[in-house]
């Protein structure tokens, strides 16, 4: 399967990649942890099947210091001991903020609350956007069939504040 499309090599895609960027980067200088930000990042796209998605937030997690125990149970989350309570509810946020279109209720007052729990006031913002923005960059992936397997750690590194 071949990309369909470089969404950053025509002048639309470009502009419209630069504010993406600039949100992401807003929830990055946020207060919420950094690793809890790529866990929910890759629980998103292990539920959208974005492989360039799974492929970039494993390895960055990985490059920054994430252990690969962790990393191979996302995925079974609920069934394992290797995360937190705070980690936990984000992950749990994670998934109903997601499976929205499966015929899920939506996030359930039982989430919210341990999200609550955890995270103050600007952490659970950055929660919040966190889930929609990587919500829509899985889509943006599978809709241009971007590939995983190529992604090198810190390869954005150098884009503009």
């Amino acid at each position: 399967m071949e990309p369909r499309l470089n969404l950053m090599t025509n002048g639309l895609g470009a502009k419209l990649g630069k504010r993406f960027a600039d949100l992401s980067l807003g929830i990055m200088r946020s207060t919420l942890p950094r690793a809890t930000q790529e866990l929910v990042m890759l629980r998103a796209s292990q539920i959208n099947g974005c492989g360039w998605c799974v492929d970039l937030h494993t390895k960055e997690a990985a490059a920054a210091g994430e252990s690969a125990v962790r990393l191979h149970l996302v995925a079974a989350w609920r069934h394992s001991t290797v995360f937190t309570e705070a980690e936990r509810a984000a992950l749990a946020l994670a998934e109903e903020g997601t499976r929205i279109a499966d015929a899920h209720p939506g996030v359930s007052d039982e989430t919210w609350a341990q999200v609550r729990k955890h995270y103050d006031e600007e952490q659970s913002t950055a929660l919040v956007y966190l889930v929609a923005v990587i919500n829509a960059a899985n889509r943006l992936g599978v809709i241009v069939h971007n590939q995983g397997g190529s992604y090198e750690p810190g390869m954005f590194g150098d884009l503009p504040n």
